[in-house]
């Protein structure tokens, strides 16, 4: 049976690294990464906006799952409240999956480390920073299992989400 396994977290947690070697370790994989569906210029949040990444998202899920090639479809993205991931779900037309949902959390001081580092680096901005500690305390009640990344390796992780859904 296909898995759908989707990794969520608030940013800086790793989740894209996870999944990127994720991908590479499973056979027969394909990686969504939901944030490529809301690469906008400018970065609009409204409800238009919202709907219209959801509905891109799901196609591609559905289209993912359909594939008789595929065994493990990974999607990862913020998610910081469940009924995101309900509508998306909602839209899946396969239901023939298993459903693997996995949240990535670290320590504040860690992930203010992180951030801090990209934003040197120049690959994120101080309001990254500020969205992502607004967002923090959401992840810790969903209906997920967790992985604490404050002192993982990102090899560390991926084999505490290999376990998982095994």
């Amino acid at each position: 049976m296909k898995k759908l396994i989707v990794v969520n977290g608030t940013m800086g947690v790793g989740k894209t690294k996870t999944c990127k070697e994720l991908n590479k370790r499973l056979k027969n994989s394909v990686w969504l990464d939901g944030d490529w569906c809301w690469k906008m210029n400018p970065f609009i949040v409204n409800e238009e906006n919202k709907k219209m990444v959801k509905e891109n998202i799901a196609f591609l899920l559905n289209n993912f799952l359909n594939n008789s090639n595929l065994e493990n479809i990974i999607f990862n993205w913020v998610i910081h409240d469940e009924q995101i991931l309900d509508d998306i779900l909602e839209m899946i037309s396969n239901k023939d999956f298993q459903l693997k949902k996995i949240t990535l959390i670290c320590s504040r001081k860690v992930l203010k480390r992180r951030i801090s580092s990209d934003i040197a680096k120049g690959k994120k901005d101080i309001e990254c920073l500020e969205r992502s500690l607004k967002y923090f305390d959401l992840y810790e009640d969903m209906d997920t299992e967790k992985i604490d990344t404050s002192e993982m390796a990102t090899e560390e992780i991926v084999e505490e989400v290999m376990k998982l859904i095994e």
